[in-house]
Protein backbone atom coordinates (compact mmCIF):
# COMPACT_ATOMS: atom_id res chain seq x y z
CA UNK A 1 0.00 0.00 0.00
CA UNK A 2 2.73 2.54 0.79
CA UNK A 3 5.00 1.43 -2.38
CA UNK A 4 1.54 2.28 -4.29
CA UNK A 5 1.49 5.47 -2.67
CA UNK A 6 4.79 6.61 -2.96
CA UNK A 7 4.76 5.38 -6.86
CA UNK A 8 1.71 7.45 -8.20
CA UNK A 9 1.59 10.32 -5.50
CA UNK A 10 3.57 12.63 -4.30
CA UNK A 11 2.97 12.06 -0.58
CA UNK A 12 0.00 11.03 1.87
CA UNK A 13 -1.81 14.42 1.89
CA UNK A 14 -1.82 13.89 -2.11
CA UNK A 15 -3.52 10.79 -1.81
CA UNK A 16 -6.28 11.96 0.50
CA UNK A 17 -7.06 14.39 -1.34
CA UNK A 18 -7.13 13.04 -4.73
CA UNK A 19 -11.03 12.19 -4.98
CA UNK A 20 -12.21 16.08 -3.83
CA UNK A 21 -9.14 17.48 -6.98
CA UNK A 22 -11.06 14.84 -9.48
CA UNK A 23 -14.21 16.15 -8.34
CA UNK A 24 -12.71 20.06 -8.49
CA UNK A 25 -11.23 19.15 -12.03
CA UNK A 26 -14.99 17.99 -13.29
CA UNK A 27 -16.64 20.90 -11.59
CA UNK A 28 -13.58 23.02 -13.82
CA UNK A 29 -14.57 21.28 -16.57
CA UNK A 30 -18.46 22.10 -16.80
CA UNK A 31 -17.61 25.75 -14.95
CA UNK A 32 -14.56 27.25 -16.60
CA UNK A 33 -13.39 30.13 -15.77
CA UNK A 34 -14.81 32.97 -17.54
CA UNK A 35 -13.71 36.79 -18.63
CA UNK A 36 -15.83 39.84 -19.57
CA UNK A 37 -15.19 43.30 -20.10
CA UNK A 38 -17.28 46.48 -19.99
CA UNK A 39 -16.65 49.63 -21.66
CA UNK A 40 -16.82 53.13 -19.81
CA UNK A 41 -17.93 54.86 -23.16
CA UNK A 42 -17.84 58.36 -21.79
CA UNK A 43 -14.13 58.00 -20.56
CA UNK A 44 -12.82 55.38 -22.91
CA UNK A 45 -12.13 52.84 -20.39
CA UNK A 46 -11.99 49.08 -21.20
CA UNK A 47 -12.83 47.12 -17.97
CA UNK A 48 -11.86 43.25 -17.56
CA UNK A 49 -13.54 41.00 -15.15
CA UNK A 50 -12.79 37.51 -14.25
CA UNK A 51 -15.45 35.14 -13.13
CA UNK A 52 -13.77 32.06 -11.51
CA UNK A 53 -15.04 28.29 -11.26
CA UNK A 54 -15.64 28.37 -8.02
CA UNK A 55 -18.03 31.45 -8.06
CA UNK A 56 -19.77 29.94 -11.41
CA UNK A 57 -20.26 27.48 -9.42
CA UNK A 58 -21.56 28.44 -6.24
CA UNK A 59 -23.72 30.35 -8.09
CA UNK A 60 -25.16 27.34 -9.74
CA UNK A 61 -25.77 25.91 -6.32
CA UNK A 62 -27.65 28.80 -5.08
CA UNK A 63 -29.92 28.50 -7.74
CA UNK A 64 -30.42 24.59 -7.58
CA UNK A 65 -31.18 25.64 -4.02
CA UNK A 66 -33.53 28.02 -4.87
CA UNK A 67 -35.70 26.07 -7.56
CA UNK A 68 -35.43 23.42 -4.50
CA UNK A 69 -36.79 25.51 -2.03
CA UNK A 70 -39.64 26.99 -4.50
CA UNK A 71 -40.58 23.51 -5.36
CA UNK A 72 -40.67 22.33 -2.25
CA UNK A 73 -42.81 25.03 -0.55
CA UNK A 74 -45.37 24.63 -3.23
CA UNK A 75 -45.79 21.48 -2.67
CA UNK A 76 -46.02 22.14 0.83
CA UNK A 77 -48.80 24.84 0.38
CA UNK A 78 -50.65 23.00 -2.25
CA UNK A 79 -51.08 19.21 -0.56
CA UNK A 80 -51.14 20.31 2.97
CA UNK A 81 -53.44 23.88 3.15
CA UNK A 82 -56.50 21.43 1.65
CA UNK A 83 -56.37 19.62 4.78
CA UNK A 84 -55.59 21.88 7.17
CA UNK A 85 -59.08 23.51 5.78
CA UNK A 86 -60.26 19.94 6.12
CA UNK A 87 -58.99 19.77 10.10
CA UNK A 88 -60.89 23.22 10.52
CA UNK A 89 -63.97 22.10 8.99
CA UNK A 90 -63.91 18.98 11.53
CA UNK A 91 -63.59 21.01 14.35
CA UNK A 92 -66.07 24.01 13.48
CA UNK A 93 -68.42 20.73 13.14
CA UNK A 94 -67.29 19.72 16.24
CA UNK A 95 -67.98 22.41 18.51
CA UNK A 96 -71.23 22.54 16.81
CA UNK A 97 -72.40 19.55 18.52
CA UNK A 98 -70.61 19.91 21.47
CA UNK A 99 -72.64 22.96 21.56
CA UNK A 100 -76.08 21.18 21.06
CA UNK A 101 -75.28 18.38 23.06
CA UNK A 102 -74.89 21.04 25.67
CA UNK A 103 -78.31 22.50 24.80
CA UNK A 104 -80.01 19.05 24.91
CA UNK A 105 -78.35 18.28 28.29
CA UNK A 106 -79.69 21.35 29.71
CA UNK A 107 -83.10 21.01 28.07
CA UNK A 108 -83.55 16.95 29.46
CA UNK A 109 -82.35 18.24 32.72
CA UNK A 110 -84.82 20.24 33.32
CA UNK A 111 -87.56 18.10 32.52
CA UNK A 112 -85.73 15.08 34.49
CA UNK A 113 -86.62 17.66 37.48
CA UNK A 114 -89.92 18.69 36.80
CA UNK A 115 -90.74 15.16 36.01
CA UNK A 116 -88.70 14.23 39.49
CA UNK A 117 -91.31 16.65 41.09
CA UNK A 118 -94.42 15.51 39.27
CA UNK A 119 -93.21 12.05 40.71
CA UNK A 120 -92.81 13.16 44.30
CA UNK A 121 -96.16 14.57 44.79
CA UNK A 122 -98.27 11.98 43.23
CA UNK A 123 -96.86 9.48 45.86
CA UNK A 124 -97.87 12.18 48.39
CA UNK A 125 -101.28 12.17 47.30
CA UNK A 126 -100.91 8.33 46.88
CA UNK A 127 -99.60 7.74 50.30
CA UNK A 128 -100.97 10.35 52.53
CA UNK A 129 -105.22 11.12 51.00
CA UNK A 130 -107.65 9.12 52.95
CA UNK A 131 -110.24 10.46 50.34
CA UNK A 132 -109.32 9.05 47.37
CA UNK A 133 -111.95 6.62 45.29
CA UNK A 134 -110.69 3.73 43.29
CA UNK A 135 -110.82 5.87 40.35
CA UNK A 136 -109.17 8.66 41.54
CA UNK A 137 -106.21 5.94 42.61
CA UNK A 138 -105.99 4.34 39.41
CA UNK A 139 -105.50 7.82 37.47
CA UNK A 140 -102.85 8.61 39.41
CA UNK A 141 -101.09 5.14 39.17
CA UNK A 142 -101.11 5.75 35.48
CA UNK A 143 -99.60 9.41 35.74
CA UNK A 144 -97.24 8.08 37.85
CA UNK A 145 -96.63 5.15 35.60
CA UNK A 146 -96.44 7.07 32.59
CA UNK A 147 -93.96 10.01 34.63
CA UNK A 148 -91.82 6.60 35.24
CA UNK A 149 -91.83 6.20 31.60
CA UNK A 150 -90.25 9.59 31.00
CA UNK A 151 -87.77 9.33 33.57
CA UNK A 152 -86.28 6.35 32.44
CA UNK A 153 -86.14 8.09 28.91
CA UNK A 154 -84.70 10.64 29.87
CA UNK A 155 -81.83 8.47 31.92
CA UNK A 156 -81.30 6.39 29.10
CA UNK A 157 -80.86 9.49 26.59
CA UNK A 158 -78.58 11.57 29.63
CA UNK A 159 -76.19 8.27 29.65
CA UNK A 160 -76.13 8.00 25.85
CA UNK A 161 -74.81 11.34 25.98
CA UNK A 162 -71.92 10.84 27.97
CA UNK A 163 -71.35 7.18 26.87
CA UNK A 164 -72.62 6.60 22.91
CA UNK A 165 -69.69 8.54 20.68
CA UNK A 166 -72.14 8.46 17.84
CA UNK A 167 -74.74 10.13 19.83
CA UNK A 168 -77.22 12.28 17.97
CA UNK A 169 -80.29 14.44 19.51
CA UNK A 170 -82.99 13.58 17.02
CA UNK A 171 -86.59 13.13 18.59
CA UNK A 172 -87.82 9.39 17.50
CA UNK A 173 -89.04 8.02 20.06
CA UNK A 174 -92.73 8.96 21.52
CA UNK A 175 -91.66 10.40 25.04
CA UNK A 176 -89.24 12.34 23.47
CA UNK A 177 -91.70 13.93 21.13
CA UNK A 178 -94.01 13.94 24.69
CA UNK A 179 -91.40 16.44 26.17
CA UNK A 180 -90.93 18.45 23.04
CA UNK A 181 -94.30 18.75 22.69
CA UNK A 182 -94.83 20.23 26.63
CA UNK A 183 -91.36 22.56 25.75
CA UNK A 184 -93.00 24.04 22.40
CA UNK A 185 -96.57 24.63 24.63
CA UNK A 186 -94.67 26.41 26.88
CA UNK A 187 -92.52 28.34 24.76
CA UNK A 188 -96.17 29.06 22.57
CA UNK A 189 -97.83 30.12 26.11
CA UNK A 190 -94.37 32.99 26.10
CA UNK A 191 -94.94 33.67 23.25
CA UNK A 192 -98.31 34.58 23.37
CA UNK A 193 -97.83 36.85 26.35
CA UNK A 194 -94.89 38.79 24.18
CA UNK A 195 -97.16 38.96 21.26
CA UNK A 196 -100.14 41.07 24.07
CA UNK A 197 -97.28 42.83 25.10
CA UNK A 198 -95.89 43.84 21.41
CA UNK A 199 -99.86 44.70 19.93
CA UNK A 200 -100.18 46.92 23.85
CA UNK A 201 -96.40 48.43 22.77
CA UNK A 202 -97.44 48.63 19.15
CA UNK A 203 -100.52 50.35 20.02
CA UNK A 204 -98.66 53.35 22.63
CA UNK A 205 -96.52 53.57 19.73
CA UNK A 206 -99.12 54.24 16.87
CA UNK A 207 -100.62 56.80 19.24
CA UNK A 208 -97.14 58.63 20.07
CA UNK A 209 -96.30 58.63 16.06
CA UNK A 210 -99.65 60.68 14.94
CA UNK A 211 -99.00 62.50 18.40
CA UNK A 212 -95.49 63.20 16.63
CA UNK A 213 -96.21 63.55 12.88
CA UNK A 214 -98.90 65.99 14.35
CA UNK A 215 -96.33 68.33 15.75
CA UNK A 216 -93.89 68.08 13.36
CA UNK A 217 -96.02 69.26 10.77
CA UNK A 218 -97.53 72.14 12.94
CA UNK A 219 -93.91 72.76 13.64
CA UNK A 220 -93.17 73.08 10.08
CA UNK A 221 -96.30 75.14 8.69
CA UNK A 222 -95.63 77.42 10.92
CA UNK A 223 -91.88 77.83 10.74
CA UNK A 224 -92.69 77.53 6.71
CA UNK A 225 -94.74 80.40 6.43
CA UNK A 226 -92.52 82.47 8.66
CA UNK A 227 -89.42 81.53 6.28
CA UNK A 228 -92.36 82.25 3.70
CA UNK A 229 -92.75 86.18 4.57
CA UNK A 230 -89.05 87.12 3.61
CA UNK A 231 -89.26 85.31 0.08
CA UNK A 232 -92.85 87.10 -0.45
CA UNK A 233 -90.78 90.53 -0.01
CA UNK A 234 -88.77 89.85 -3.01
CA UNK A 235 -90.98 87.95 -5.18
CA UNK A 236 -92.05 90.86 -7.83
CA UNK A 237 -88.23 90.75 -7.77
CA UNK A 238 -87.48 87.71 -8.86
CA UNK A 239 -90.27 87.15 -11.15
CA UNK A 240 -88.46 89.24 -13.21
CA UNK A 241 -85.27 87.57 -13.40
CA UNK A 242 -87.43 84.31 -14.96
CA UNK A 243 -87.68 82.75 -11.44
CA UNK A 244 -90.46 81.24 -9.41
CA UNK A 245 -90.41 80.54 -5.61
CA UNK A 246 -90.78 76.53 -6.45
CA UNK A 247 -87.76 77.00 -8.54
CA UNK A 248 -85.72 79.05 -5.82
CA UNK A 249 -87.11 76.22 -3.60
CA UNK A 250 -86.12 73.23 -5.68
CA UNK A 251 -82.60 74.41 -6.68
CA UNK A 252 -81.58 75.53 -2.96
CA UNK A 253 -82.12 71.95 -1.78
CA UNK A 254 -80.06 70.86 -4.41
CA UNK A 255 -77.50 73.58 -3.69
CA UNK A 256 -74.40 73.05 -1.19
CA UNK A 257 -71.42 74.55 0.29
CA UNK A 258 -69.06 74.09 3.24
CA UNK A 259 -70.80 76.99 4.78
CA UNK A 260 -74.84 75.83 4.49
CA UNK A 261 -74.12 72.62 4.43
CA UNK A 262 -75.54 69.63 1.96
CA UNK A 263 -77.85 69.06 -0.27
CA UNK A 264 -81.42 67.48 1.47
CA UNK A 265 -82.17 64.08 0.00
CA UNK A 266 -85.86 64.30 0.00
CA UNK A 267 -87.70 61.65 1.92
CA UNK A 268 -90.09 59.41 -0.59
CA UNK A 269 -92.15 57.00 0.60
CA UNK A 270 -94.45 54.08 -0.58
CA UNK A 271 -97.68 54.62 -2.16
CA UNK A 272 -98.80 51.78 0.16
CA UNK A 273 -97.69 53.43 3.56
CA UNK A 274 -100.08 56.51 5.53
CA UNK A 275 -100.11 59.87 3.22
CA UNK A 276 -99.60 61.84 6.59
CA UNK A 277 -95.97 60.80 6.14
CA UNK A 278 -95.63 61.78 2.30
CA UNK A 279 -97.53 65.15 3.59
CA UNK A 280 -94.91 65.42 6.29
CA UNK A 281 -92.00 64.74 4.21
CA UNK A 282 -93.22 67.52 1.54
CA UNK A 283 -93.77 69.88 4.50
CA UNK A 284 -90.17 69.16 5.57
CA UNK A 285 -88.63 69.55 1.78
CA UNK A 286 -90.53 72.99 1.31
CA UNK A 287 -89.37 74.39 5.08
CA UNK A 288 -85.90 73.03 4.34
CA UNK A 289 -85.89 74.95 0.72
CA UNK A 290 -87.23 77.95 2.53
CA UNK A 291 -84.81 78.10 5.32
CA UNK A 292 -82.08 77.31 2.49
CA UNK A 293 -83.21 80.58 0.44
CA UNK A 294 -83.24 82.71 3.86
CA UNK A 295 -79.92 81.63 4.34
CA UNK A 296 -78.34 82.09 0.43
CA UNK A 297 -80.11 84.78 -0.89
CA UNK A 298 -78.23 87.75 0.14
CA UNK A 299 -80.96 89.35 1.73
CA UNK A 300 -80.22 92.28 3.99
CA UNK A 301 -77.43 95.71 3.55
CA UNK A 302 -73.82 96.07 3.49
CA UNK A 303 -73.61 98.18 6.34
CA UNK A 304 -74.91 98.57 10.13
CA UNK A 305 -76.40 102.47 8.93
CA UNK A 306 -78.51 102.43 5.80
CA UNK A 307 -78.96 105.77 4.06
CA UNK A 308 -79.30 105.26 0.43
CA UNK A 309 -77.83 108.11 -1.98
CA UNK A 310 -78.83 106.83 -5.27
CA UNK A 311 -81.05 104.23 -6.60
CA UNK A 312 -81.05 101.58 -9.23
CA UNK A 313 -82.00 102.71 -12.65
CA UNK A 314 -81.36 106.06 -15.21
CA UNK A 315 -79.92 109.33 -13.56
CA UNK A 316 -77.67 112.16 -14.73
CA UNK A 317 -73.97 110.94 -14.58
CA UNK A 318 -72.37 112.48 -11.68
CA UNK A 319 -69.43 113.53 -14.32
CA UNK A 320 -71.19 113.99 -17.72
CA UNK A 321 -74.44 115.13 -16.23
CA UNK A 322 -76.24 112.67 -19.27
CA UNK A 323 -78.80 110.52 -18.35
CA UNK A 324 -76.79 106.72 -17.84
CA UNK A 325 -78.03 103.89 -16.08
CA UNK A 326 -77.22 103.09 -13.10
CA UNK A 327 -76.03 99.40 -12.35
CA UNK A 328 -76.54 99.29 -8.37
CA UNK A 329 -77.81 101.43 -5.53
CA UNK A 330 -75.36 103.75 -3.62
CA UNK A 331 -74.71 104.14 0.21
CA UNK A 332 -73.64 107.19 2.12
CA UNK A 333 -70.83 106.68 4.04
CA UNK A 334 -67.31 107.71 5.45
CA UNK A 335 -64.07 106.33 4.53
CA UNK A 336 -63.10 103.30 6.86
CA UNK A 337 -66.98 102.05 7.13
CA UNK A 338 -67.14 98.66 7.82
CA UNK A 339 -68.53 96.96 4.86
CA UNK A 340 -70.41 93.41 5.33
CA UNK A 341 -71.11 90.50 3.44
CA UNK A 342 -74.74 89.65 3.63
CA UNK A 343 -74.66 86.02 3.11
CA UNK A 344 -72.45 83.27 3.03
CA UNK A 345 -70.77 82.91 -0.31
CA UNK A 346 -66.90 82.65 -1.56
CA UNK A 347 -65.26 85.43 -2.78
CA UNK A 348 -64.78 85.46 -6.60
CA UNK A 349 -63.10 88.74 -7.33
CA UNK A 350 -60.65 91.25 -4.68
CA UNK A 351 -58.96 94.06 -6.69
CA UNK A 352 -59.27 97.25 -8.76
CA UNK A 353 -61.49 97.22 -11.74
CA UNK A 354 -62.27 99.90 -14.42
CA UNK A 355 -64.51 102.38 -13.55
CA UNK A 356 -65.31 100.39 -10.24
CA UNK A 357 -62.02 101.20 -8.43
CA UNK A 358 -60.94 98.91 -5.36
CA UNK A 359 -63.77 96.04 -5.82
CA UNK A 360 -64.91 92.97 -3.98
CA UNK A 361 -67.50 90.48 -5.60
CA UNK A 362 -68.75 87.73 -3.57
CA UNK A 363 -70.59 84.05 -4.94
CA UNK A 364 -73.38 83.28 -3.21
CA UNK A 365 -74.47 80.45 -5.31
CA UNK A 366 -78.27 79.47 -7.29
CA UNK A 367 -76.93 82.32 -9.63
CA UNK A 368 -76.47 85.27 -7.09
CA UNK A 369 -73.59 87.63 -6.73
CA UNK A 370 -73.06 90.62 -4.37
CA UNK A 371 -70.60 93.42 -5.58
CA UNK A 372 -68.53 95.91 -3.19
CA UNK A 373 -67.10 98.88 -5.33
CA UNK A 374 -64.79 101.87 -4.33
CA UNK A 375 -63.95 100.55 -1.33
CA UNK A 376 -60.60 101.59 0.38
CA UNK A 377 -59.03 98.61 1.31
CA UNK A 378 -60.29 94.69 1.29
CA UNK A 379 -59.85 92.49 4.06
CA UNK A 380 -60.68 89.30 1.99
CA UNK A 381 -58.50 87.46 -0.33
CA UNK A 382 -60.15 85.88 -3.98
CA UNK A 383 -61.12 82.21 -2.88
CA UNK A 384 -62.01 82.93 0.93
CA UNK A 385 -65.37 81.61 2.29
CA UNK A 386 -67.46 84.48 4.38
CA UNK A 387 -69.81 83.84 6.47
CA UNK A 388 -73.15 86.86 6.71
CA UNK A 389 -71.72 90.06 9.03
CA UNK A 390 -67.36 88.99 7.87
CA UNK A 391 -66.07 92.34 7.09
CA UNK A 392 -65.08 92.34 3.55
CA UNK A 393 -63.37 95.59 3.20
CA UNK A 394 -63.77 99.35 3.99
CA UNK A 395 -65.62 102.20 2.35
CA UNK A 396 -63.69 104.66 0.32
CA UNK A 397 -63.65 107.09 -2.84
CA UNK A 398 -61.68 105.04 -5.12
CA UNK A 399 -62.15 104.75 -9.07
CA UNK A 400 -64.99 106.94 -10.99
CA UNK A 401 -66.24 108.55 -7.60
CA UNK A 402 -66.90 111.81 -6.95
CA UNK A 403 -66.82 110.88 -3.00
CA UNK A 404 -67.14 108.22 -0.45
CA UNK A 405 -69.60 105.81 -0.62
CA UNK A 406 -70.48 101.99 -1.32
CA UNK A 407 -71.55 101.24 -4.92
CA UNK A 408 -73.75 98.13 -4.05
CA UNK A 409 -74.58 95.84 -6.96
CA UNK A 410 -76.67 92.27 -6.92
CA UNK A 411 -76.60 90.15 -10.04
CA UNK A 412 -77.78 87.44 -11.47
CA UNK A 413 -75.87 85.18 -13.96
CA UNK A 414 -73.74 88.51 -14.24
CA UNK A 415 -76.48 90.98 -14.76
CA UNK A 416 -77.09 93.82 -12.27
CA UNK A 417 -81.05 93.87 -11.35
CA UNK A 418 -82.72 96.53 -8.99
CA UNK A 419 -81.69 95.55 -5.45
CA UNK A 420 -84.03 97.89 -3.88
CA UNK A 421 -86.17 94.66 -2.28
CA UNK A 422 -83.26 92.39 -1.03
CA UNK A 423 -82.23 95.43 1.28
CA UNK A 424 -84.50 97.73 2.13
CA UNK A 425 -87.60 94.89 3.07
CA UNK A 426 -85.25 93.24 5.49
Amino acid sequence: MLNFITRYFTSLWAFITSPFRAIWRVISRVFPPREFTVMDTPRGNVYTFKQSSFWRFTRFCGKIGLFVWAAWSTYVFVYHRPLLQKRTQQLDETRATHARHMTDLQTYLTKYNELTRNLNVIDDKILNSKKLDDKEREKLMNSRVKTWGELDFLRTRITEMFTDEDYAPEYTKLSELSIEYELTRAENEGLKKRNNQMLESMAEITAADSQIVEAVATLTTQNTEELRQNIKKIKGTIATLGLSETTLINKANKYSNPLVGTAYNPLDFDGKIDEKYQKLADGLELWHGLKRLNDVLPLGAPLDKVRITSNFGTRNDPFTGKPKKHRGIDFAGKIGTELKAVAPGRVVSAGDRVGYGTTVEIDHGLGFTTLYAHLSQITVSRGDWVRPGTVIGLGGSSGRSTGPHLHYEIRYKGSPFDPTKFVKEQ
